[in-house]
């Protein structure tokens, strides 16, 4: 792709193509154990790396929450940032910019569009020691989301995509997705009462999440471990091996959607905490 810019039918195409990025906001989990005294610790403080979350699209940090609370029952210091949706470049420059404040060694996840973020933000985080991809894009040094997402067909997110133009109508501006194809698509092991919830309170991704080139890709020179989703609707299985493949990833497959952190949040903690145990404090 050049430099040139984008018409407002390319870049419905490379949004709705690539929109397997997408994420939902989260619901309170069911069940997690309490956490015990100390599982608040600071990072840098508890003897065990910050684990460092970074949610997908149509999503808050919440959508981390599962995981969230069983990482710091054993102990691990969590931040699960706010990343913008506002397109790749901004999202990874944010994200780099909160890691430069985390004092210590970082494992850093990334679930659905936002492993494509960690991706990038990490080239310039020193201080991340391993990735973590969760149902995510894993791109390289120089790739749109929009034609990796093309590589492999079966995506049943396209149909899904509501696009919201700008107020002179002209250009898509942010991409939500329809509430009655949300649990299909995204969370077909989640309860519906849930998805109804998640598919109400939707952050807006911005279109040019899709057309942003990756200036780097930090899983070159850092570890990283990688769950693929094998009942995935949104990134297709095959797209996820072939990604964790050619990143030499640590991987796993475990038979979910594309929402993993709720249905099987288990399964994530026990990756995140895998990675964990390759980094000294």
């Amino acid at each position: 792709m050049t430099g040139r810019p984008l018409s407002r039918r390319r870049t419905l195409k490379y949004a709705a193509g690539a929109a397997t990025a997408l994420t939902v906001a989260a619901a309170t989990p069911a069940t997690a154990a309490p956490a015990p005294a100390g599982s608040g610790a600071r990072p840098g403080q508890s003897g065990k790396a910050t684990v460092v979350l970074v949610h997908g699209a149509f999503a808050d940090a919440s959508s981390w929450t599962p995981v969230t609370e069983r990482l710091q029952h054993s102990g691990h210091p969590v931040i699960a940032v706010a990343n913008p949706l506002r397109g790749l470049t901004h999202d990874a420059a944010q994200v780099a910019a909160r890691l430069a404040t985390v004092p210590g060694p970082v494992v850093l996840a990334g679930h659905s569009y936002g492993g494509a973020v960690i991706t990038q933000a990490a080239a310039t985080a020193p201080n991340v020691k391993a990735l973590v991809y969760v149902a995510a894009f894993i791109p390289d040094n120089g790739e749109i989301l929009g034609e990796l997402a093309a590589r492999f067909p079966g995506s049943q997110l396209d149909a899904a995509l509501t696009p919201v133009p700008g107020p002179d109508g002209t250009a898509v501006v942010d991409l939500y997705i329809r509430p009655d194809r949300y649990h299909e698509v995204f969370a077909q092991d989640v309860p519906r009462a849930t998805t109804r919830v998640l598919a109400s309170g939707q952050r807006p991704l911005s279109a040019s999440a899709f057309t942003d080139r990756v200036s780097s890709a930090a899983w070159h020179t850092v570890p990283s471990w990688t769950l693929v989703s094998t009942r995935d609707r949104g990134i297709v299985p095959e797209l996820q091996h072939f990604q964790a493949t050619r990143a030499r990833s640590r991987t796993i497959e475990v038979p979910t959607s594309h929402l993993p952190m709720h249905s099987r949040p288990d399964a994530v903690t026990a990756l995140i905490r895998s990675a964990a145990r390759t980094v000294s404090p």
